[in-house]
Order: C-alpha cells, then structure tokens, then sequence
C-alpha cells in the first residue's frame, strides 16, 4: 500500500489510479471492514488524526479532484462523507524527498513520456531541494527527514 504524500498532480496515470483503489482500501480498514492491513504502517498518520475516516475522505477527495483535471471518472460517492473538515496532516520534507526519489524510480520504467514531464522534480530530488516538492492537499510540509512509520529506502539512482 503506498498513500502518497505527493501533490497527485505528480503521479502518472497508473500511479494515479492505484493510490486511489488503496486509498480506499485504507478508508475500509480505517472504518473497520476489512480483516487485512490493519496495522499497515501507511495508516498511523491517518489514525492518528481526530477522525481518521474523514482525513482518508479529504486524501481520496483530492485524488479525485486530480481525476477530474485529467477527464478520468472517479466514482466520489466511495467516499465516506464526514460532518467536519478533517485538520492538515504534517508531511516531513524528507518524508516527500524519499516518495519523490521512489515515484522517480516507478515512472522512469513505466512511463517514459511522464517521466520527462517532471524535469523540476527530477532537479528537486536531485538537488536535495524538499521545498521545491509539491504535497498533496491534506498535508503541511515541516522540516525533518523521513517519517517514522515508511519503510522505503530511497532508489539507488533517479536521474
């Protein structure tokens, strides 16, 4: 399960479409309604929140509203709704400077055309430069390196 901390607009189509069907599936898990992935260590920044089903709505809601930029079709009526607007999450700068370098990695085999388009990610990871990293909505960037709960290493090479 990977729940990107990026900016959604930087995910590729396929990267795009899988964090929303897992997206969901942390929605289900964060509700109770799975069996599976329930200590997953994706869910601790979301479980940790004052109501972590809505904060899951707002991650899905963004990536929805990226699909919707692209004339994809998310399906919103999947998300739970929620009575209140769900706080940011803190994101650490090292935090978006790993899943950038691995997002790197993902597109440059899969998505060639892609890849050439994030040329300025590219030089942000390539240069150590986190606050030219775009977050996804939910997320405030803070100063530190990679969050506690990832278990990704960074790629060897994402130039």
């Amino acid at each position: 399960m990977r729940l990107w901390s990026l900016d959604p607009a930087l995910l590729d189509r396929r990267g795009l479409v899988a964090c929303w069907r897992e997206a969901l599936l942390a929605q289900k898990v964060l509700q109770g309604l799975t069996v599976g992935y329930k200590n997953h260590p994706q869910l601790d920044r979301f479980r940790d929140q004052d109501d972590p089903v809505a904060s899951v709505g707002a991650y899905l809601a963004g990536l929805a509203n990226e699909a919707d930029s692209r004339g994809y079709s998310f399906n919103r009526s999947l998300i739970v709704e929620s009575v209140g607007s769900p706080q940011k999450i803190a994101v650490t700068q090292g935090q978006l400077t790993l899943e950038a370098a691995v997002l790197l990695e993902k597109v440059k085999d899969r998505d060639a055309d892609w890849y050439q388009d994030l040329t300025s990610l590219r030089a942000a990871v390539k240069g150590g430069s986190s606050e030219d990293i775009e977050a996804h909505p939910l997320f405030d960037v803070v100063v530190g390196d990679v969050e506690p709960w990832e278990k990704a290493t960074a790629p060897p090479s994402t130039t």
